[in-house]
């Protein structure tokens, strides 16, 4: 696991860029402590930031070159089936100097050329140069897990694992307005777009080729997703379960490879449940951290992982944290973004990767489970919708009711009105409108209304459309949940989930893996029909059934309540100076003439009232934006 960077000048001009070359790396010394490297040869450099997890000697550092000298690498992710990839370079006559995977993805490359990118196993990010040609090979995973950033213009292109990297390199900060206005509706800025013009996240499953001046994209992976198919699946859901459990187990085998101490995530939630359950058998006293809320026991899962700890005999830690523990936090993981992130549970993914990195160097996941199995609760009401009856309709017909109820997050009553209310949106929605509802904090109108009338016209419209468009590509009318699943796949799981869980565990120098991305369990995932993932009863149906023999049966039919940061009660007490005399005071905000100053006093207008609703999501995505603006742009 580490960080990388890189230029590739196309004029003179380009290369003055190189002399930042170090400046870039430097900007991602979490990502990479233990070493760092520079390669530079003519029009091209390579910068790479080491965090040690195989062949810990030096024979494991970049960038590295082949034997020839012809071909070097920088290389940040793991491919876990690189010993059988590497057996079998070994019998074409391949010769190795080290023990590591950066190594067999050089000479797959050397000998088979692009192609080999199909028969990695893992998660990556990587650039290769070769110097005969004077070419660069730019690749990401396919579902994104590690991020790749790409600039381009006449005189040169960059790349890098985070924003800070390219900005020390010296990209334009000119603030991309749709995707701002994105932002304002998600919590965070949906690919390939990035807070910055110009500046792009390479789309999983993609790759850049380089050369003679041109830059050719291409897309290498893509889920195979075809109905058609789904519709003639024979195996029986019995069958389809033990598959299923084939497949997880070898997707965590091949992930307890490392030469560091290794561990695993467990909130008590049936994900990192069977994560832990499936690592135990092949890791006797398997290490397992979880996180305690002594002041928010709503969302206290700790009685379940404990409950799993102890059934299959895991080295369990729980960090139990008070509300002020997070609040000591809070700071500290704001200042590590560089592009506005405002999902809040960040917050938690950073202290525990924290406290978790004390003991372990690499933590498995449950990440993924939910958008390729059907677990959220947006899910179930993407089902009921479609089922139709006159339950559904209910909720519909007592609108005025939802609308004049207290909501908010964070209690079970507040909770469940909200989730009502949206549902019942949702039943007057077609599918795009109503994915897109369920998806945002904000809609559009109310989004844009927070921007100021200046802001409003740097939105191009055409693009915006474009980009909403693009996202919702695989929605149908007359398609069904696993189209919704597909979606969340491109959007939510790359941009929400991954980018949170990357930043805030690469930001304490902590790998985590997931094997539930591992492409062969989410191929399989996408051959199943909806009745295997999700029904009237139950969410994620074939993973709850598939492992109900090793988990403690406490972990069924409870509710799934993931985590809310205590961002309502912050506002209304600590964090209340910041909002009404800095961050958000008028005075700040009308001379920034980024957003409209009354819209804004709105919000914290309701932010203080009886109810809040999802208010403080919308104030917090604004708190993000703004810290990220003094730090980046004033």
């Amino acid at each position: 696991m580490c960080g990388i960077t890189g230029v590739f000048a196309f004029s003179d001009a380009g290369r003055q860029s190189l002399t930042r070359l170090q400046a870039s790396t430097d900007a991602i010394v979490r990502r990479g402590p233990d070493s760092q490297g520079h390669f530079v040869y003519d029009q091209c450099g390579l910068g790479f930031r080491r965090l040690a997890i195989l062949d810990l000697s030096a024979d494991g550092n970049q960038p590295m070159t082949d034997e020839a000298g012809r071909y070097t690498i920088v290389f940040n992710g793991e491919i876990f089936n690189y010993r059988e990839l590497r057996e079998k370079l070994i019998k074409k006559g391949c010769r190795f100097h080290s023990q590591t995977d950066t190594e067999v993805i050089l000479q797959l490359y050397i000998t088979e050329g692009r192609s080999f990118i199909k028969k990695l196993n893992g998660f990556f990010g990587f650039a290769i140069y070769d110097k005969e040609e004077n070419s660069l090979f730019i690749a990401r995973d396919r579902y994104g897990v590690k991020p790749l950033l790409v600039y381009r213009d006449e005189d040169q292109l960059f790349f890098a694992s985070e924003m800070k990297s390219m900005l020390a390199l010296g990209v334009p900060r000119k603030i991309d307005y749709v995707a701002l206005s994105q932002y304002l509706q998600l919590n965070y800025i949906p690919g390939p777009a990035s807070i910055f013009k110009g500046v792009k996240k390479l789309l999983p499953g993609h790759y850049l080729y380089v050369k003679d001046g041109k830059v050719v994209g291409k897309a290498w992976y893509k889920i195979p997703y075809d109905p058609k198919k789904v519709a003639k699946n024979k195996l029986s859901y019995e069958q389809q379960q033990k598959k299923l459990v084939e497949l997880m187990d070898g997707a965590v085998q091949r992930r307890l490879v490392a030469d560091v101490p290794l561990g695993a995530f467990l909130s008590g939630g049936i994900d990192s449940s069977v994560i832990t359950a499936l690592a135990a058998r092949h890791t006797p006293h398997l290490s397992t951290f979880s996180i305690g809320f002594k002041d928010e026991p709503f969302f206290d899962e700790t009685k379940y992982a404990n409950l799993v700890a102890a059934r299959h005999k895991t080295n369990h830690t729980v960090f139990s944290l008070t509300n002020n523990d997070l609040y000591e936090h809070l700071h500290d993981m704001l200042d590590y973004l560089d592009e506005p992130f405002a999902d809040s549970s960040a917050l938690a993914v950073y202290i525990l990767s924290q406290r978790t990195r004390q003991q372990v160097t690499v933590a498995l996941s449950g990440d993924g489970a939910d958008e390729i199995f059907g677990g959220y609760n947006k899910h179930m009401g993407e089902f009921k919708v479609r089922q139709g009856g006159f339950k559904a309709e209910a909720v519909t017909g007592l609108n005025f009711l939802w609308d004049a109820l207290p909501k908010s997050r964070n209690g079970f009553f507040g909770n469940k009105v909200r989730q009502l209310q949206r549902f019942s949106r949702g039943m007057l929605s077609g599918v795009k409108d109503r994915y897109w509802d369920w998806a945002t904090f904000a809609s559009e109108k109310d989004a844009r209304a927070l921007l100021s009338p200046a802001s409003r016209q740097k939105i191009g419209k055409k693009l915006a459309e474009k980009r909403r468009k693009d996202i919702l590509e695989n929605l149908h009318a007359d398609g069904d949940l696993n189209e919704v699943l597909l979606t969340d796949m491109t959007l939510v799981l790359p941009y929400d989930m991954l980018t949170k869980v990357d930043m805030m565990s690469m930001a304490n120098s902590l790998e985590v893996r997931t094997p539930f991305l591992d492409y062969k369990v989410v191929d399989f995932a996408f051959s199943l029909p909806v009745s295997s993932k999700v029904d009237s009863a139950m969410k994620k149906k074939i993973v709850q059934d598939a492992f109900r023999a090793e988990l403690p049966t406490e972990l069924y039919d409870r509710p799934k309540h993931g985590f809310e940061v205590p961002l309502l009660k912050w506002m209304r007490n600590e964090l209340r100076p910041l909002i009404e005399n800095d961050l958000l005071a008028d005075e700040f905000v009308a001379s920034q003439g980024i957003f409209d100053v009354e819209a804004v006093r709105q919000l914290k207008a309701q932010l203080f009232s009886r109810s809040p609703g999802d208010v403080h999501a919308r104030i917090w995505a604004l708190i993000v934006f703004q810290t990220w603006w003094k730090r980046y742009m004033l």
